[in-house]
């Protein structure tokens, strides 16, 4: 017993060093004349950074059509000076700023893609510091923090012992399924040379993502023989089984605890008001914090498919009436950072340095995919505060824009180790 808490003892104190020697490395760098002049350029060309976010969010960009977008990201990276600018095959925007020394990489992302669909009209407005658009915040706002950041590394002249990795990645949003980190993470020539993840999504400096979210997603299609509304009454509908598989689904009861949840996003068929549809389809989103839980609501849909289907069933012939498939089309693992790990260690000290209060949360987001394979990743916002994110009435106020991007060159430079 006694040698137990001698041990715990020592445990404690190599960790309590860990962090006091992480502290010192972080006051250290923001010292650095160099680092000093790094961060005035924040604030210098703080205008910039507003006009590469607002022309970035005038582009469209939908899942799966990011490429006028990436053009353009590809073309910053070129002016800011990045080595190996190219655009990968899964579309990602790559740029490297190499180290001094051989080793893996720090690699700072954020995605490019929206939410929003093909032919959104896309209108800035001003008012003050804050900027009205769809997409302005999610995530233009954390694209222009990654410039901003890769701006300020140039004009201080700092070096880094790592090489650094900055990637304009696709498919965060809806169907896009995290395409573009799978790929970075499974098979482009970086696959395996990023130590460190920092993703940036959104605004705001009070929250650390650490954990990853898992979600499950499907695609529900009714196909049936179609037909008109007056001279074919009564031929089985697509869309009256989907609301009914939607209404027997709606009724399933889930946790508070693990937090658990699902929503009906998207609903489409038909051609006319006076046409019975031939098809019909309802997209769902199944998220929980704990795998079994998204099981069973899986279980729970196919349950109300099968259910739905007994009033759509030719009893003669012994077949549905109506078919219906169910399609995966999107699937998130679930994972969660280590409370030792280093990139948490590093980023809690550099809010310490610069007076921030953040606490960890778990949310689905690019980080996802580096967690789920036990790699040092987490997300955090490109300062300033945002809202009504995937809504046309989106908004971002650059009021302390500055103290996010702060925070996310510190976190860097520490993860990277930084030289005059």
């Amino acid at each position: 017993m006694v040698l137990g808490i001698v041990l715990l003892a020592l445990a404690m104190g190599f960790a309590e060093t860990g962090v006091v020697s992480t502290r010192h490395e972080i006051a250290r760098a923001v010292a650095m004349p160099g680092v000093h002049a790094a961060l005035r350029w924040f604030s210098e060309r703080a205008r910039q950074v507003t006009s590469w976010q607002i022309e970035l969010t005038r582009i469209p960009a939908p899942p799966f059509r990011e490429a006028q977008r990436a053009e353009w990201l590809r073309q910053r990276f070129v002016e800011l000076g990045l080595q190996d600018v190219h655009i990968d095959k899964a579309g990602n925007v790559i740029g490297v700023r190499p180290g001094t020394a051989a080793g893996k990489f720090v690699a700072i992302t954020a995605h490019i893609d929206t939410v929003f669909p093909d032919g959104t009209e896309v209108e800035i407005t001003r008012q003050g510091t804050k900027l009205f658009g769809p997409g302005v915040s999610d995530n233009a706002s954390g694209v222009a923090a990654m410039l901003a950041v890769i701006g300020a590394l140039q004009a201080g002249g700092l070096q880094t012992q790592a090489p650094m990795l900055f990637v304009g990645n696709v498919g965060e949003e809806g169907e896009g399924d995290l395409r573009g980190m799978r790929y970075l993470f499974g098979e482009s020539k970086y696959a395996d040379q990023i130590a460190y993840t920092l993703v940036i999504d959104g605004g705001g400096t009070d929250t650390i993502i650490t954990d990853a979210l898992g979600s499950r997603r499907f695609a529900v299609t009714a196909h049936g023989p179609g037909g008109h509304s007056w001279t074919d009454f009564g031929t089985p509908n697509p869309i009256v089984l989907l609301a009914r598989v939607i209404d027997i689904f709606s009724c399933t009861r889930v946790p508070a605890d693990p937090k658990t949840t699902f929503n009906i996003g998207t609903i489409r068929g038909g051609t006319s008001v006076n046409a019975i549809p031939e098809s019909a389809t309802f997209n769902v989103d199944l998220r929980s914090v704990a795998v079994p839980e998204i099981d069973r609501l899986e279980k729970a849909l196919r349950a109300a498919v099968n259910e739905a289907q007994k009033d759509f069933w030719d009893n003669k012939n012994n077949r549905p009436l109506v078919g219906v498939e169910i399609r995966e089309i999107g699937n998130r693992p679930a994972a969660e950072l280590p409370r030792s790990a280093r990139i948490l260690e590093v980023v809690r000290a550099t809010d310490e340095q610069l007076g921030i209060k953040s606490r960890l949360q778990r949310a689905s987001t690019d980080a996802n995919i580096p967690l789920s394979q036990g790699r040092e990743a987490l997300t955090v916002g490109g300062g300033g505060t945002g809202g009504g994110a995937h809504t046309l009435h989106e908004w971002y106020d650059t009021t302390n824009r500055e103290v996010g991007l702060r925070r996310i060159l510190v976190t860097a430079l520490a993860l990277a180790g930084v030289s005059e």
